[in-house]
């Protein structure tokens, strides 16, 4: 039997080795907490309590609920307020399957940015080089798997936000299907678009995951054919770096030569509506914090704040259009992947610049960072993040997407695809 108390105190001891960075992945880190939940685990364990998640360490973002905790979601706004009186359903769901939450991750204040800027906290640096930044919102969250902290991590997805900083430090996430994981007890951000995912440093345990938190839901049957794979012009390819280029080229070949079947279709619709998550997101967000608006501009990050006022700008009806045209959207991505098994693109347009660039060149940054996962959002479809083959100085990520309600098919085909990009 595993020695979850062993193991978690070897998790602490690593967090506190990492000192000051360990108060920029963490807004709350409680050992106490941690072992006294470890010892009630081990209980279970010995009592024969069936627990398919047992020995699992898994941090949990600032977005969740957790009993006796404050959600802050990153922000000094929320750091006083009143604490919560139970479990979000996801950490419930995690805790009954014997998984031990460890810690309360950092993430960009309100899930409203893709590279993981927080003035708060601090910014944490990307594991492949501290300079570079870690990806958002959910930075944290990636983090505690890249640093050996943790098994696994939970996440929100908004526009990306499990997806990004798991490509950017080389990890796996996984954006279901909206609707597939409650959202019961985690701060939102955006009705529409929010989503709950897991991130690991494996396929395996990403899978695991996603499956108790939907309840059910697994990889279907492998196709006894090659794949029929999706790869789109107009969008996603448009304007990424040399690297992010090279690399995407170099899965493509990969796939090709695996006798999997890699056909071109035109996505340039996705690529002209993108403004549509901004004019949205930025609505739900200005309904959500109206009334402390003047409270963020001293105590918020003010680049969320600006992105949150962009509301203020749009003329009345904007939303109400904006959800219309994002319906079509919908309809007309999920006929475009009729005869495919899933879409492939890179998973970021860019590199994960410095986060002296980020700080400086932030809404050009931050737009490219969401580009390519804010895309799939935006088609409501569900999405995994594949690492590749590290090429130069960070390594690539691969995207596999599919419509709402094609989760079993697309964790099958990260299963065919995934050992093929990492040789």
């Amino acid at each position: 039997m595993i020695d979850i108390v062993a193991k978690a105190r070897t998790a602490i001891a690593k967090a506190e080795a990492l000192g000051a960075e360990a108060g920029r992945i963490f807004t709350e880190f409680d050992p106490n907490r941690i072992l006294a939940e470890a010892e009630h685990l081990q209980k279970r364990a010995a009592a024969g309590d069936e627990m398919p998640l047992f020995g699992m360490l898994v941090s949990i973002k600032d977005l969740f609920d957790e009993a006796g905790q404050v959600t802050s979601a990153g922000s000094r706004l929320l750091r006083d307020a009143q604490a919560a009186t139970s479990d979000a359903d996801a950490v419930a769901t995690l805790k009954k399957a014997g998984a031990l939450p460890f810690g309360r991750t950092s993430m960009s204040e309100f899930a409203y940015s893709g590279v993981g800027l927080n003035p708060h906290y601090g910014t944490p640096g990307n594991i492949f080089d501290r300079t570079r930044i870690p990806g958002g919102s959910s930075s944290g969250a990636a983090l505690t798997i890249a640093h050996g902290l943790c098994d696994a991590a939970l996440g929100t997805d908004t526009g990306g936000s499990v997806r990004i900083p798991a490509a950017a430090n080389g990890l796996y996430g996984y954006k279901p299907s909206q609707k597939t994981v409650s959202r019961s007890g985690v701060h939102p951000l955006s009705d529409v678009f929010d989503s709950v995912g897991p991130l690991a440093g494996d396929l395996d345990k990403v899978v695991a995951l996603f499956e108790i938190l939907s309840g059910g839901i697994w990889p279907a049957a492998a196709p006894e054919r090659p794949l029929r794979l999706a790869v789109p012009l107009n969008a996603f390819v448009n304007g990424v770096d040399e690297a992010v280029g090279r690399h995407f080229e170099s899965a493509c070949s990969a796939l090709r030569a695996a006798g999997h079947e890699l056909r071109e279709v035109d996505l340039g619709f996705l690529d002209q509506s993108v403004t549509l998550n901004r004019i949205i997101i930025a609505s739900e967000a200005h309904a959500l914090y109206r009334e402390r608006l003047n409270d963020l501009e001293t105590l918020g990050d003010p680049r969320v704040l600006k992105r949150i006022r962009f509301a203020e700008t749009l003329e009345p009806g904007a939303l109400d259009d904006a959800l219309a045209q994002r319906a079509g959207i919908v309809s007309r991505f999920t006929e475009a992947m009729t005869d495919f098994d899933a879409l492939v693109a890179p998973t970021l347009a860019i590199e994960p610049p410095t986060i002296e660039r980020a700080e400086a060149e932030f809404d050009t940054v931050n737009a490219m960072m969401l580009r390519n996962c804010s895309l799939i959002n935006l088609a409501d479809g569900c999405a995994m993040t594949l690492p590749m083959a590290r090429q130069g100085a960070l390594p690539g990520a691969l995207m596999l997407a599919g419509p709402n309600g094609a989760d079993a098919a697309i964790l099958a085909a990260s299963r065919i695809v995934d050992p093929l990009i990492k040789a």
